[in-house]
């Protein structure tokens, strides 16, 4: 068994004396891992630090084993997202979002866009609204996603402001205000493409996916929420003009 494809890489974890195991979100895989030897070798080292990018061909002798890799470096993020608290907080949130993924699973669009916010983390103007449309796209991918589009009460999609916490559908300004308080805030960067954030709205967008990972994916795990994604919400807020 063999194919190549692009990956970003995830992390890794120490194997044997020189070898890891290494952590891949590929473009046409999935995620997956498989060895990589000589992984724990200074020239290897810089290659394989979460967020760069690389091209990897894994073999196998049968496709339920683990499996070996060769990579080589295709766009090394790594020293810029270091020198950004905010992306290193981002891209540790990313991957822990990621590894919510059944391991080779398929997911073109999500790795396509985790390349796009790879490529943004450093960035405190761009990155935190990135994060909250990749969280809403995980809650989609793994089959709890957002219904956006149409008032839940009247079917028009027009003055959509907020979301219904039962049934995750958006409802206009007019059939929502009796509810207002049982409501969450949708924030119109949310709904319409190309558009940017306003003041809040990225606060308001990480209340909103916060509270359907939590009542879909952490809660029923009984997890809180994993310290990366809070120390970003916080750093992200806080650039927020």
């Amino acid at each position: 068994m063999q194919w190549t494809d692009d990956g970003l890489v995830l992390g890794l974890r120490r194997h044997g004396e020189t070898g890891v195991i290494l952590e891949l979100m590929t473009a046409d895989h999935g995620r997956h891992l498989g060895l990589l030897h000589g992984g724990r070798s200074r020239r290897m080292q810089p290659m394989l630090q979460p967020g760069n990018r690389v091209r990897a061909t894994w073999r196998a002798r049968i496709d339920e084993g683990l499996g070996s890799f060769a990579v080589e470096p295709l766009d090394l993020v790594s020293a810029r997202l270091m020198g950004s608290g905010l992306a290193l907080y981002g891209i540790g949130h990313m991957g822990g979002l990621l590894r919510l993924l059944p391991e080779r699973d398929p997911h073109p669009g999500l790795y396509a866009a985790a390349r796009v916010l790879v490529e943004h983390l450093h960035d405190a103007a761009i990155a935190p609204a990135l994060m909250v449309r990749f969280e809403l796209a995980i809650l989609s991918e793994l089959g709890f996603g957002l219904d956006l589009g149409a008032c839940a009460a009247t079917g028009a999609n027009d003055s959509l402001i907020y979301v219904s916490p039962r049934s995750g559908r958006a409802v206009s300004a007019s059939a929502g205000e009796p509810y207002r308080d049982r409501l969450l805030p949708l924030p119109a960067f949310l709904r319409e493409p190309g558009r940017g954030p306003e003041p809040g709205d990225v606060a308001k967008g990480f209340t909103l996916t916060g509270y359907f990972l939590d009542q879909h994916i952490w809660g029923p795990r009984a997890l809180a929420p994993p310290e990366e994604r809070t120390r970003f919400v916080a750093l992200g807020s806080a650039a927020e003009p």
